[in-house]
């Protein structure tokens, strides 16, 4: 048997798979909580991972009803961009900042001015600096807590720490890699250039783990975790990935041809292919894969956030938000929410704010704001999904995952919007199932 992870930024959710029966046993979820200030900062603790990882973790090996010994590997899906530095000892310096932290806006825009702007950061990264990535993060502490900076020795990811905590050993891969700001997309290797930005000492290049490619394990569970869980000590710990590379391995998403299209926390497009896409817009971020191509991606940053920002605003749960958005029309009556909230990142508008438009004496209805907020978020996705099309990626079918992929009225909107075949995988947890079968 075999565990997928997904750390995501709400919760964390843990499978347990049969391979041979090719069935799901049984299914876990904690939540996390989330540091958030009005200057942007969005940021967790690394503890909240790793307890909710052992919760949710229980929860489906007791729903499973298998003896945890019978657990083979375990592999590990998290979210991208998140900054955890550790210290020498292996110990975590600071809160992680999170891949929607937009505090961090001025520096990426003072770090990729000096690459030389978008065209220079292609050519240095093969793809284009955005806010968000683990860069900037860095250079933030330095400038706010240089203390902090200053006892940095290991530089991981929010999967790499997970991998870490299960078997205290260090290590990267190229898919998560591919959204630091400090990799190269085409040649697979860490970009020593981009970090002396910051250290020109090159001490933040030493702090660098060593890349494992898809198909390396990172090594076994530390005999402190094999007890805290109850398995053997000879379970391995798959390389794992980025929350999206486990996606695409979870739907299938591995030949060209198929989109995965994710309604989560944020929305993300992307597709396989088997060579580095054309870099046909700033906004296309052309990462690695985890199953050993690439992996094209456009991810924008308000999708469920502002789904439960109006569902609040009017007191509802989510079966009386879909309720009321059904009973709106197409267009609803001419209310447009423009869904800002956190910024953005496609466009690339990290200083952005929502708007709601239209409104008139007859139209101001609950139900039209609850429809005008699905169209609005669901039009970004349209809009990413022409930039992939422009960069030469050709959609067949897109492959529909995520929370919000639950809601009916939302699946015929995508469906509608993207004018194209949408299939939605019987297991939702398309990460956490990526990581199970990377692990198997």
């Amino acid at each position: 048997m075999y565990v997928g992870v997904d750390c995501g930024t709400q919760g964390t959710k843990v499978v347990v798979l049969d391979p041979d029966r090719e069935t799901i046993l049984g299914e876990g979820y904690a939540p996390h909580a989330l540091i958030s200030d009005a200057n942007g900062r969005r940021e967790q603790h690394p503890e909240w991972w790793t307890q909710a990882f052992v919760d949710s973790y229980r929860q489906a090996l007791e729903r499973s009803g298998i003896d945890s010994r019978h657990i083979r590997a375990i592999g590990v899906s998290g979210q991208q961009h998140g900054l955890v530095a550790l210290d020498s000892h292996g110990e975590v310096i600071r809160p992680a900042k999170l891949w929607c932290d937009t505090e961090t806006t001025p520096q990426n825009a003072a770090l990729l001015e000096q690459m030389g702007g978008e065209q220079g950061s292609l050519e240095l990264l093969g793809l284009t600096l955005a806010t968000g990535y683990t860069l900037s993060k860095l250079l933030w502490l330095r400038q706010h807590e240089p203390d902090a900076f200053q006892r940095i020795a290991h530089i991981l990811l929010p999967h790499d720490y997970l991998n870490y905590w299960l078997t205290r050993e260090i290590a990267a891969e190229y898919g998560d890699s591919s959204g630091t700001g400090y990799f190269d997309i085409r040649t697979r290797r860490w970009v020593p250039e981009a970090l002396e930005l910051i250290a020109p000492d090159g001490r933040l290049t030493s702090a660098l783990p060593p890349l494992l490619q898809a198909q390396q394990a990172v090594g076994k569970v530390s005999s402190a975790v094999a007890r805290l869980l109850g398995l053997s000590d000879n379970v391995l710990v798959a390389s794992g990935g980025g929350d999206n590379m486990m996606g695409a391995i979870g739907t299938g998403n591995i030949d060209e041809g198929v989109v995965t299209l994710s309604l989560g926390t944020s929305g993300a497009l992307y597709a396989h292919s088997n060579r580095p896409p054309m870099q046909g817009h700033p906004s296309l971020a052309a990462f690695c894969s985890s199953s050993g191509g690439w992996l094209p991606l456009i991810c924008t940053m308000n999708l469920t956030a502002v789904v439960n920002q109006v569902r609040g605003l009017f007191g509802y749960d989510l079966d009386r938000f879909n309720q009321e958005a059904a009973q709106a029309p197409i267009g609803a009556q001419g209310v447009t929410l423009l869904p800002f909230l956190n910024g953005e990142r496609v466009p690339p508008l990290p200083d952005a704010t929502g708007s709601l438009l239209g409104l008139n004496m007859q139209n101001l209805q609950p139900a039209n704001v609850c429809r005008a907020a699905l169209e609005g978020v669901t039009f970004g996705l349209r809009y990413g999904l022409d930039l992939l099309r422009t960069s030469g990626i050709h959609c067949q079918e897109i492959r529909l995952i995520g929370g919000g992929s639950k809601s009916r009225l939302w699946r015929h909107m995508v469906a509608d919007m993207m004018n194209a075949r949408v299939i939605c995988p019987q297991v939702g947890e398309s990460a956490a199932l990526g990581g199970a079968i990377q692990a198997a």
